[in-house]
């Protein structure tokens, strides 16, 4: 370590050698890829921080890639299969509280990574072996153990993205992170049911042993995420020594004391995002036996309609990060999201069409809402005040989605596929009126929320040249 901080700050003084023949030459120089300033280097951490929510992005859909063969072979209902995904959201209600609080407190970013890499991990493996055990509640373990590892992942993630690109870069990084998340949830989606076959074939017969070897396998993608950690944080300590910069934080400040100064616009951000992913991530959850059973499709048919909204958003969400902060207008794309979300889960309920055009719509809605969405709550709440916004917003999101889930699946188990698609339409359509009541409450405000991107940059100038007088 020594030899590489000579290599990249330069000998410490002038010539030590005297004049003699025999003095040492300069250090040599790191190559491209060891040295943390240069990009060849960064390109490897970008890699490595891609990788690192791989394996909690597959397995989290690991349940729904499964559907038919969790039911059959624990013998649950639907209400039960979709408690796996309640489970994971519970921790999350408080977690998302102290993540960031835990990462800048009490680990540090390297350390933080490691652990909840790990807590993703033990989650998988005790979720694959309440499935080779036949001990279902063991399932229901794994996956509240797998939780709390996995939304304090996300955040370790991005706080290293802020670490180690700053500037203009960041949002392409954000961009390229959420993107190999959802190639995560579509790999995931597309070869879990293969693979259950693979295994079957070779033991000879399906049951808990099968399922369980399958998940064991699938939880190898976690162990490849954790590698990745280990390494990062290998680099991120090595760059700390040699560039002597500081180690990561989230920058978050947790007061819960703020949500009273919450505005109205706040709040229905909040119900926009509660009630539209709610009509998103259990649908996915149960999509795969609902494209078998209404529109006939082969189990591999099924898996691939039911991944494609996680295909569009891998491509597709930097793109539309990039129109929504050209063009502004948030509250005009979060509309037409909702709007093209709500077409689909309607043709999906009541028309036979080719279900390939709602799934395709309903992919690009979901890409625009996140772009458009999210960077609000920027725009309606202080600084200082941003991270118990946003902690607020996805520990309801959590709360939310762990009651939809367990609502879906008793919907299903009653009363059938039609019904629940309408619970689904009814989630989408409270989502589109908190839509329509922020516009007009942005508009009788005089809030920034509805403002052109150019409005929006002049008025930020003007208020800057105020400061500085």
């Amino acid at each position: 370590m020594a030899e590489e901080e000579r290599a990249l700050l330069g000998p410490a003084g002038g010539d030590h050698g005297g004049g003699g023949g025999g003095s040492p030459g300069p250090p040599r120089a790191l190559s491209a890829v060891c040295d943390p300033r240069r990009l060849p280097h960064r390109l490897l951490v970008l890699a490595l921080m891609c990788f690192l929510g791989f394996g909690s992005y597959f397995c989290y859909d690991n349940p729904a890639a499964l559907q038919t063969q969790v039911q059959r072979d624990m013998k649950v209902n639907t209400a039960q299969f979709m408690a796996l995904y309640a489970w994971y959201s519970w921790p999350n209600v408080v977690l998302c509280f102290f993540g960031g609080f835990l990462i800048d407190r009490v680990f540090g970013i390297r350390l933080g990574t490691i652990i909840f890499s790990v807590f993703v991990c033990v989650g998988q493996v005790i979720f694959a072996l309440g499935a080779l055990l036949n001990t279902f509640w063991l399932m229901d373990m794994g996956r509240f153990i797998f939780g709390i590892g996995g939304e304090s992942l996300a955040v370790a993630q991005n706080t290293y993205a802020v670490s180690w690109f700053k500037g203009k870069e960041l949002n392409l990084v954000f961009g390229l992170q959420l993107s190999m998340a959802r190639i995560g949830s579509t790999v995931n989606m597309n070869i879990m049911g293969w693979i259950y076959s693979r295994v079957r074939d070779l033991l000879g017969y399906t049951g808990p042993s099968t399922l369980g070897l399958t998940l064991m396998i699938g939880g190898v993608t976690c162990l490849f995420s954790l590698t990745c950690a280990l390494i990062l944080a290998y680099l991120d300590k090595r760059a700390q020594k040699l560039l002597c910069k500081e180690q990561g934080k989230t920058g978050e400040v947790i007061k819960l004391t703020d949500v009273k100064d919450f505005s109205l616009s706040l709040w229905l951000i909040f119900v926009i995002c509660v009630c539209y992913y709610a009509a998103i991530f259990p649908f996915i959850g149960l999509g795969k036996v609902f494209f078998i059973e209404k529109f006939k499709f082969s189990s591999q048919e099924a898996s691939a309609i039911n991944s494609i909204v996680y295909i569009i958003s891998a491509p597709m969400s930097p793109v539309f990060g990039f129109l929504v902060d050209k063009l502004g207008k948030n509250i005009i794309w979060v509309l037409c999201a909702v709007i093209t979300t709500l077409a689909s889960h309607i043709m999906l309920a009541f028309t036979f069409w080719n279900p390939w055009i709602a799934m395709c719509l309903l992919g690009v809605a979901y890409s625009l809402l996140a772009c458009a969405l999210w960077p609000m709550v920027a725009f309606v709440v202080p600084e200082h005040q941003l991270g118990t916004a946003y902690g607020f917003m996805q520990s309801i999101q959590n709360l939310g989605l762990a009651i939809i889930a367990i609502a879906a699946g008793m919907i299903l188990d009653t009363r059938g596929y039609l019904f629940l698609e309408v619970f689904f339409s009814a989630c989408v359509c409270l989502s589109l009126i908190a839509v329509v009541m922020l516009y007009f409450v942005n508009h009788l405000t005089g809030g920034d929320l509805n403002w052109s991107a150019k409005k929006r940059e002049k008025l930020q100038k003007v208020a800057a040249a105020e400061k500085e007088i």
